[in-house]
């Protein structure tokens, strides 16, 4: 049995604002790092094998504080990359509002790609091979992944059997946790959008 930890990163100033994607050079706000300090507390009782993050530099300093408390280091794993939403990377919520096509993808996320971007199902895709492989690799560990809200949200679909379509009926907050656990013969959801995991473990 492995259990994961599936951590959203810090509070940057993108989050409400703008669609930061892939583009590299969004860091953690003051909020956000607090978070992370809140985070390390929470967790520091917590046992943990490993510790693997997206890329970017928002998800590894979110990683690297609770890496650092457990004496491991931080894994970095492409297929945990932020949703490449193509040509809309960098524009604000407010001004995707007249795009029909923005409007579309969030009805139907199952069938609308951003232009130049990838679709949730490939982002799903990705990140689920991402979780089987981290599974092969600590199969009696519990590993904290650090990743996107939306790439968290695709991994918490495929445990639940939920279409992609369902993906803004889960809240996945920044620095909250949310708990798996996969086995050869079941994964399970234990814990969505919670602030602690003491008495999941």
């Amino acid at each position: 049995m492995t259990r994961v930890l599936l951590i959203r990163h810090g509070l940057t100033d993108a989050v409400g604002h703008h669609l930061a994607g892939t583009a590299p050079g969004t860091h953690l706000n003051d909020v956000g790092r607090l978070q992370v300090a809140q985070l390390v507390e929470r967790l520091r009782e917590v046992p943990l094998t490993a510790v693997a993050s997206s890329p970017l530099e928002r998800t590894r300093e979110t990683a690297q504080p609770i890496a650092n408390d457990h004496g491991l280091t931080v894994e970095i794993v492409p297929e945990l990359l932020e949703y490449d939403v193509g040509d809309w990377t960098g524009a604000t919520f407010s001004a995707l509002q007249s795009n029909e096509m923005w409007l579309r993808f969030n009805r139907v996320r199952s069938l609308t790609r951003p232009e130049r971007g990838e679709s949730m199902i490939d982002v799903q895709h990705r990140a689920v091979s991402a979780l089987l492989d981290l599974r092969r690799r600590h199969a009696s560990g519990q590993v904290a992944v650090v990743s996107h809200g939306d790439v968290i949200r695709a991994m918490l679909l495929y445990v639940l059997g939920m279409p992609i379509d369902f993906y803004d009926r889960l809240e996945v907050s920044p620095a909250r946790i949310s708990l798996i656990e996969l086995r050869d013969d079941l994964a399970r959801v234990l814990l969505v959008n919670g602030d602690a995991v003491s008495g999941l473990l």
